[in-house]
């Protein structure tokens, strides 16, 4: 595929990306579009739950065998590596299209919280979620995240720098801020409804499955300075640094793109 071809391609599709992206937060946060996850017409409860886990499993499935390494060296034999990434956004975006039209509702209420202080903090913490999603994207490299720097190194006939591991900002503090955002999205509701339940708990444990398989990658790509990182910064809870992290991170003369990226641009590969 030709450099003119190549940044085209990856324009239309993150132009798709984006607006499925904002679709998806209106979907879960049911707010103002044909169709969310508590909207529509209830159905037989056995067959909206079969469809539900049918959609969550094949968004899981997508993100998880695409971000391995070694389907993507296979992949690529195929795919051109410039447009990759691209390709695996473009799929990735399908699937959760696809999830969001087909979803069906699960309206019986788990929980609902009334007072006007209660839902008042779980719609901050809803919309913090979606922010420090796209906040730890910017962190890391968005455009190269999605797509982007790749196709326009091709136009130009240039590549993209091998990954350098580094820590900035919230990485210092929490090794998955990104994964935290969608939590806290996930989970932020005044009403919970059974499929939204549902969503919730699926997305939280291919989150925590996702963690395993990715960090299995950052160690194998940065060895023992990733450990060092993983030990001394927390998971998914923002906590303190552990005290000599900042000197391992010197020792190893610190400086480029996050590991995270690495892992999910470089090896996926949020996204």
């Amino acid at each position: 595929m030709g450099g003119i071809a190549s940044a085209l391609y990856g324009a239309v599709v993150y132009v798709f990306f984006l607006g499925t992206f904002l679709y998806a937060i209106a979907f879960v946060g049911n707010l103002p579009v044909p169709k969310t996850i508590d909207s529509g017409s209830a159905g037989p409860v056995g067959e909206a739950l079969t469809v539900n886990v049918l959609l969550l499993g094949l968004f899981a499935v997508q993100h998880s065998v695409m971000a391995r390494p070694g389907f993507k060296r296979w992949w690529t034999r195929f795919v051109p590596p410039p447009v990759e990434r691209t390709t695996y956004v473009l799929l990735a975006s399908l699937a959760l299209a696809l999830l969001c039209w087909q979803w069906r509702p699960m309206p019986e209420l788990v929980w609902s919280v009334t007072h006007p202080m209660g839902v008042i903090v779980l719609s901050v913490l809803f919309w913090l979620g979606w922010g420090l999603v796209l906040l730890s994207t910017f962190l890391i490299n968005h455009f190269e995240l999605f797509g982007l720097r790749q196709v326009y190194a091709r136009l130009r006939g240039t590549s993209v720098p091998e990954p350098v591991f580094r820590t900035p900002f919230l990485y210092k503090n929490v090794r998955h801020p990104i994964y935290l955002g969608f939590l806290l999205a996930f989970w932020a509701t005044p009403t919970m409804t059974q499929g939204h339940l549902l969503f919730a708990v699926a997305t939280t444990g291919y989150i925590l499955i996702g963690i395993y398989l990715e960090e299995h990658d950052l160690v194998a790509l940065f060895g023992d300075q990733y450990r060092r990182y993983r030990e001394q910064v927390s998971m998914l809870l923002p906590l303190p640094r552990k005290r000599g992290l900042d000197e391992a991170e010197a020792d190893n003369g610190e400086k480029g793109r996050d590991g995270h990226l690495a892992a999910r641009s470089r090896q996926e590969d949020a996204a």
